[in-house]
């Protein structure tokens, strides 16, 4: 073939590509947001730099490929199989929502398949969605648990779904929530591949809600939001109203019910943030869509006064929210406890979604402050810098007990983390007019069409580590229109939008903004500089901002954090880690005027800017008596902690030693390895030298052998060398009366004697005690192995918080 041929047919496959691209873009509703700002889509954004692109692609290689084998090694791919007939069985997962898992990490492929083509993996999916078209039933209902239970009807499930379809479906069925994802997955992967194999069991499912649902049909609501979302964006892809109709229906129906699902009052008459966070976001997500495209003001209203509700009282300075596990969401204004704190990945990931729409409905940086703020901090401590171990909730503290998992038997938080990453690119940049947004600072190059002409955009910075940005505007020929450039709260002395938290000292230093060299003639408005000008090809942008160290304070209502500092350097939150030092970090604080030093660690954590300086720390003796040490200390990026194993972590430093926990000298318990019948992440816990307040003293660790009841289990001390012991001391864990463990039903000490195991010769009786702890004496013996023997009750499990020996 010549040259000039070569180029015809390339000339016509250019031609051809770009009508394609554009009858997807018009099929997927794309131009039919309904927010007065349009995002950029990530598929325009190609970024390019050391910090997002290696989550994109590890997220391709790693996450996505772990994901599905998990997902096919947990039995949630056999659902599918086994309600399509393909295979035979029951149930072979706990939960019913665990469909949703699948439809997760559908979506999350389809994301990564438009940036990285990939025909295994796109083998792979379409696998998936065979396997999903064949589970559905003929008039279009999809659900694994019921399809699977009508053979099956003693099946654990029953209790979750309901004696008939979507009797139980305010409660705990889920079916509606699984529904959602369907959808989202299928517009996701419609929209990557054009195929409408996906998408045609999402619209059958979504007519059958249509006909079943409704004023003059069943007036539910979903137990657990999000069906909201994904039926916008089928009525986005397809124009169809009753989709559009049907979400706010949905959301109208919420009356009567519980605070933990947010159905306690109608959505419009709800000013405060409560229940369970992630169903929430998720909730006011849906509220956002809505109203966006119908301009329903009271929705507006509503979620305006949560929003503000949350970034006054309830927002984590790590930018994560729900302070609760009970309820895995919010708790009142200003409890926001560090060590218990719950912090969902799901969460994250959901107050990420509220907060972009919010700003494409308004207009303000306030609300991407706050998407930053989580994106970077407690959004990324979801996942592993490896890509295959996550973290469910994410404290602020620790003493050790908290460790990233390879999966959960909850699984949400996985599939949700591989559909945000390759998304990401999408949040950077956004469209008003003749305005162009930038809300992120990452090096990318984008390809923007505003207002009908063609505009490449591009920036080269090493944010977050450092605050330069350098910017190029190339539009195909001079033009004139805005360019938004959002200045960080942070750089304006405000953490976050309210006076929740506040730096120590204001920054004198202030951003500098320059085009083609020289200061340009700007506005600051909503806090944007809008640069209004004839724009050049190649002109350039600098923008600088001051990334000084700084020390962030809570409000003094926020009794948790008083006495204590946070360390910000631009976006990034700072924590101690006991493995920058020595192995403890509780027992330190920090003088309020010390000096913090910072540099870049190319070879650390995956390339961190560490936060090095003075310390002191708490200690005491055999008398109980404190005294201080000097001591150093290193401080990495929050979202690292716990990829070198489990170990103490704050992000809340002392500024004083009344706050610390001080140090003990090493007793015959402390110094022991331990071992259990049942090992779990936290079996340090039993002699972490850690006094209980009470037997369900949730602020320091605790070890527990739920969910096992009416057996008997042990806790062993093992030493080097022998040692001499003559008495004990447990102190039991009972978490009553909304969790199962209790005090046990019986206990028993025994030494190791060469090989076998014998009980001791104990002066008085086995005592079980709440609140105290239970002790014994026995005759003396000398071994290198002890035994707690644990009868657990009949009906309950139990746990220690405990366990002393000398």
């Amino acid at each position: 073939m010549n040259k000039k041929t070569l180029t015809y047919y390339l000339t016509v496959l250019l031609i051809v590509s770009v009508g394609f691209l554009n009858s997807c873009k018009k099929k997927s509703g794309m131009d039919n947001q309904g927010y007065p700002i349009t995002p950029i889509p990530f598929t325009h954004v190609q970024v390019s730099d050391n910090f997002w692109l290696p989550r994109i692609e590890q997220n391709h290689n790693v996450t996505i490929p772990y994901a599905i084998d998990k997902l096919y090694e947990t039995g949630r791919v056999r659902n599918f199989k086994i309600a399509a007939g393909l295979e035979k069985g029951d149930f072979q997962t706990q939960y019913p929502f665990d469909d949703t898992d699948v439809y997760k990490v559908i979506e999350g492929a389809s994301y990564s398949l438009q940036i990285y083509p990939d025909k295994k993996l796109q083998a792979r999916v379409d696998t998936l969605i065979s396997y999903i078209s064949r589970a559905q039933e003929p008039d279009g209902y999809l659900y694994t648990p019921r399809t699977i239970h009508e053979q099956h009807p003693n099946h654990k499930a029953v209790k979750w779904i309901g004696d008939k379809r979507w009797s139980n479906v305010e409660d705990l069925s889920h079916e509606l929530y699984d529904a959602g994802h369907l959808y989202q997955a299928a517009v996701a992967h419609y929209r990557a591949t054009g195929k409408r194999t996906l998408l045609n069991v999402a619209l059958k499912n979504a007519d059958l809600l249509c006909k079943t649902f409704g004023p003059n049909e069943e007036d539910k609501y979903p137990g657990h939001q999000v069906v909201e979302m994904g039926l916008v964006d089928l009525y986005r892809v397809t124009g169809k109203q009753k989709y559009l109709d049907l979400a706010k229906f949905f959301l109208n129906a919420r009356q009567g019910g519980k605070k933990y699902n947010q159905s306690y009052k109608k959505v419009t008459q709800q000013r405060q943030a409560v229940g369970h966070a992630v169903r929430a976001t998720y909730m006011y997500s849906g509220m956002a869509d809505v109203a966006a495209i119908t301009g329903d003001k009271d929705y507006v209203k509503a979620i305006d006064a949560i929003w503000n509700d949350v970034v006054k009282h309830k927002l984590y300075v790590t930018g994560g929210i729900g302070s609760q596990g009970a309820n895995e969401g919010f708790g009142p204004s200003y409890q926001l406890p560090n060590m218990t704190a719950y912090n969902e990945t799901c969460a994250s990931i959901g107050n990420v979604f509220w907060n972009y729409r919010l700003f494409l409905m308004h207009g303000e940086s306030k609300y991407v402050d706050v998407m930053e703020r989580t994106m970077y901090n407690s959004l990324l401590s979801g996942i592993s810098l490896s890509g295959n171990r996550f973290f469910y909730p994410n404290p602020l503290e620790s003493m050790g007990q908290y460790d990233r998992s390879g999966w959960f038997a909850v699984a949400c938080c996985p599939g949700n983390i591989t559909r945000f990453i390759p998304s990401m690119p999408g949040y950077i940049y956004a469209k008003q007019g003749s305005r162009l947004y930038v809300n992120l600072y990452v090096q990318n190059k984008a390809h923007i069409n505003l207002q009908g002409d063609s505009l490449n955009f591009s920036q080269q910075t090493r944010y977050p580590w450092d605050g330069d940005i350098s910017m190029t505007v190339n539009p195909e020929s001079q033009k004139e229109f805005e360019v938004a450039l959002r200045i960080p709260g942070w750089a304006q002395n405000k953490p976050v939008p309210s006076l929740l938290y506040t730096y120590q000292k204001d920054l004198k230093q202030k951003y500098t903004l320059k085009v083609n060299g020289e200061m340009p003639d700007y506005k600051l408005r909503d806090g944007y500089a809008v640069i209004d000008r004839r724009w050049n090809p190649g002109d350039k942008i600098e923008l600088s901002l001051p990334m000084p160290i700084r020390r962030v304070k809570a409000n003094d209502q926020v009794k948790a954090d008083q006495d204590k500092m946070a360390l910000q350097r631009g976006p990034i939150m700072y924590s101690l880690e006991f493995a920058d030092n020595n192995g403890h970090v509780l027992d330190r604080f920090i003088n309020k005027d010390d000096q913090i030093k910072g540099n870049f660690n190319p070879d650390k954590l995956g390339g961190v800017y560490t936060l090095t300086g003075q310390a002191e720390s708490v200690k005491k003796n055999k008398k109980g008596k404190k005294h201080i040490e000097k001591t150093k200390f290193t401080a990495i990026p929050y979202y690292s902690w716990d990829n070198r194993g489990p170990g103490e972590m704050e992000v809340w430093i002392p500024n004083n030693q009344k706050e610390t926990i001080p140090l003990k000298p090493p007793s015959k318990a402390s110094k022991a390895t331990v071992t259990s019948s049942e090992v779990k992440n936290n079996l340090f816990a039993v002699n972490d030298q850690r006094e209980p307040d009470n037997s369900n003293d949730n602020s320091i660790p605790y070890y527990h052998w739920w969910p096992q009841k009416d057996k008997t289990e042990w806790v062993q001390y093992s030493w080097d060398a022998p040692q001499k012991l003559s008495s004990t001391k447990v102190y039991w864990f009972d978490d009553r009366p909304n969790g199962g463990v209790r005090l046990p039903a019986g206990w028993s000490i025994e030494y190791k004697d060469g090989n076998s195991w014998k009980p001791v010769k104990n002066s008085g009786k086995y005592t079980i005690t709440k609140d105290a702890y239970d002790s014994i004496s026995f005759a003396p013996v000398r071994t290198t192995a002890v035994r707690l023997k644990v009868k657990l009750p009949k009906n309950a499990s139990s746990g220690i918080l405990e366990w002393k020996i000398e």
